[in-house]
């Protein structure tokens, strides 16, 4: 447990205020180059619902991305060492299978969003590894970067409770959700920043009064996770702080400021949970600004007091160092402080009614029974087990035996669950990558993702030394990496359970890292820039990569413009010009073939012309290219049923409807309305 584990190669530390002003200009831009463009996908794209904000996100990671990678193959600072590239084909390959899943899926337009969005992802996975390329001494930098972009985002959502009458006016729920509208992705945004803090509080280099900038910082992202009431959260911190600290030497460095954050900001988060204004849903907004306000008082003053003992921690740290012995001491205490935990807690359960066997068995069932009740929107859910994931996760699964090679296609979970949900729940996804990545691209998609992620690893441990025979010493660099791999691990255990993988800012954070990491290679390696090396082969591959960018962005860029083709034809329908409407509508359709909503507006523009016969042609097209989308079967019985007058070719295109979705409230009213016509008619 000592920190003297480390061997001391780092860079001696400047004195408490000195500032190394040679390096301060170079590395605060990447700094504000990385954090800037992090808080900008979390702020642009949100939760990654929204089409057009995703799209436009995707664009600029997709050419930056690419712009990244060109400046790696031009300059060509690390030889001919492909670091990363395993990991970075596996992505490749997760993409072209999304593509080439609009062949089968069952919600092919939906397939295409997330082929575009997984694009996306390789562009900023490739952007890491080129700028570890670029920049290799830069890394403290970009730890900075991303630290930096989750404490903005993490104080803004913080914000919003604080200043609930200027920022959140509308919001009914208790929980924190801006910017992403998602409570558990503001949550992990605050997880992914801790393993940065913690390298940043505990390093032996850099200056002093900066680092102590972590200690307020930690305080409000651990004030975050808490009031999102985000119990993947607290995992993800509470498995990212286990490898942090079992793979740093820097124990006891960063156990002091880990700990008084945590401390100080209890009893603020314990004072908020108890008011009602702060804690439950539906609360009048003058009782939140009131609360508000107490708590952003509170939350500053916590922020000060925690910047205080660092600066004095800090100070104290440099001039009066610690003993050796004193350090072994602590190191022990430390330790057995952390064996008492889980005695504490095995001591709790077997208190418990049922000892620790049945309190086990109690958690371990409401965790993966689908029919557990879902736990509210307050406090209380932090220590809640139960949760519906599971019934999303055996939709899942169910798809998955449908279809174990190639799955229901990219996306295709929102469609493909309806025949097997037992209740009325709308989702959009699994809540968890793995079920999610089974149910939409089964194997081929699992086998991929495995692929990149042994990649990954591979590259990761020989970027850390892991992999290395004999001893290698924790120089500052080594521990700034393994800190970015706490980050990767962070993000992979909360995407376990949760759908974050398709919030773009949280995935771009792990997505930075994984790539700098897998680009860095060896550390005992220090590639120079080699002169002359722009060959024509490199100059070739930059242009190739050009014009992949450009014809990615491309073909994201479809989707939006065929929606703004929507929006055109309803603006001149409700002007009453058809024949622009049709127009319109045609565009939309031939921009985007795969989405049923062009079909579907072409139906609604040809029955406001009067002609019924094409309507119904639009429509049963629509559910011939979909045949297991219900929506589709419903919308061509109720045109069959009320504006046709045909009840036996309604029951029959309802009866498909409630095959594919028997528990929709309509499957079984429609169908009954469409037979009783039926009856009534002849």
């Amino acid at each position: 447990m000592s920190s003297l584990a480390a061997a001391r190669t780092d860079r001696p530390r400047p004195r408490f205020g000195a500032v190394p002003l040679a390096r301060l200009g170079r590395d605060a831009w990447l700094t504000l180059a990385l954090g800037g463009s992090l808080v900008a996908v979390a702020f642009a794209a949100e939760g990654g619902l929204q089409l057009e904000r995703s799209t436009w996100t995707e664009i600029a990671l997709i050419l930056l991305g690419a712009a990244l990678v060109v400046a790696a193959l031009l300059v060509d600072r690390a030889g001919g060492a492909l670091y990363g590239s395993v990991a970075l084909l596996g992505l490749v390959g997760l993409a072209v299978a999304s593509a080439i899943s609009v062949v089968w899926s069952q919600s092919p337009a939906d397939s295409w969003i997330e082929a575009n969005r997984t694009l996306a992802y390789v562009a900023v996975l490739a952007g890491g590894i080129a700028l570890a390329r670029l920049v290799p001494d830069r890394w403290a930098a970009a730890l900075h970067g991303i630290w930096l972009a989750c404490a903005v985002v993490c104080t803004w959502a913080l914000l919003t409770k604080v200043f609930p009458g200027a920022l959140d006016r509308e919001q009914s729920f208790a929980r924190l959700r801006a910017p992403f509208s998602y409570w558990n992705a503001v949550g992990l945004m605050a997880a992914l920043g801790v393993p940065p803090l913690l390298w940043l509080a505990a390093r032996r280099s850099g200056n002093a009064a900066a680092n102590a900038l972590a200690w307020p910082a930690l305080g409000l992202l651990f004030a975050c996770v808490m009031l999102s009431y985000s119990r993947g959260a607290l995992l993800a911190v509470c498995a990212g702080l286990a490898f942090w600290f079992a793979t740093v030497p820097l124990r006891l460095r960063a156990a002091l400021p880990l700990l008084a954050s945590a401390i100080a900001v209890g009893p603020v988060v314990a004072w908020a949970f108890a008011r009602d204004a702060l804690s439950a849903e539906q609360m009048p907004l003058a009782a939140r600004v009131d609360a508000g306000h107490d708590l952003g008082a509170l939350l500053l003053l916590i922020v000060a007091v925690l910047l205080v003992a660092g600066l004095l921690a800090n100070f104290v740290s440099e001039r009066r160092p610690w003993r050796s012995s004193s350090r072994r001491r602590a190191g022990q205490g430390l330790l057995a402080a952390l064996v008492c935990v889980p005695l504490v807690l095995l001591a709790m359960a077997a208190a418990a009614p049922g000892g620790v066997s049945g309190q086990v068995s109690k958690s371990w069932d409401t965790l993966i029974n689908p029919a557990a009740t879902t736990p509210s929107n307050t406090p209380a859910r932090l220590t809640a087990t139960s949760s519906v994931r599971a019934r999303y996760w055996r939709e899942a699964l169910h798809i998955f035996a449908a279809s174990p090679v190639r799955g229901a296609g990219a996306g295709a979970y929102v469609v493909a669950r309806t025949r097997y949900r037992g209740d009325k729940l709308e989702v959009r996804h699994a809540h968890g990558y793995v079920v999610q990545i089974l149910a939409d691209l089964g194997l081929i998609g699992l086998g991929l993702s495995l692929v990149a992620l042994l990649g990954w690893s591979v590259a990761a441990a020989r970027a850390t030394g892991s992999l290395r025979r004999g001893r290698m010493p924790f120089d500052a660099e080594r521990i700034g990496l393994l800190s970015m791999v706490a980050v990767v691990v962070t993000f992979g255990v909360h995407s376990l359970i949760d759908w974050t993988w398709y919030v773009p800012a949280n995935a771009a954070v792990a997505l930075l890292c994984a790539g700098w990491v897998a680009g860095r290679g060896p550390l005992a390696r220090r590639d120079e820039p080699a002169a002359g090396t722009r060959s024509r082969w490199r100059l070739a591959v930059a242009a190739g990569v050009v014009v992949l960018a450009l014809a990615a962005s491309w073909a994201v860029l479809q989707p939006v413009r065929s929606l703004h083709a929507e929006d055109d034809a309803l603006a001149a329908t409700s002007r009453g010009d058809y024949a622009a409407a049709a127009r319109h509508a045609r565009d939309a359709a031939s921009i985007d073939p795969l989405s049923l909503e062009p079909q579907w507006l072409m139906a609604f523009v040809a029955d406001a012309r009067g002609d019924k016969a094409t309507a119904e042609r639009m429509l049963e097209r629509a559910a011939r290219r979909q045949p297991a989308n219900a929506e589709a079967w419903r919308r061509l019985g109720r045109y069959r049923l009320s504006e046709l007058n045909d009840p036996t070719g309604a029951v029959e295109a309802f009866r498909i409807a409630y095959y594919f979705d028997p528990d929709a409230p309509r499957s079984a009213s429609d169908l009954l309305e469409a037979m009783r016509a039926r009856k009534k008619g002849g």
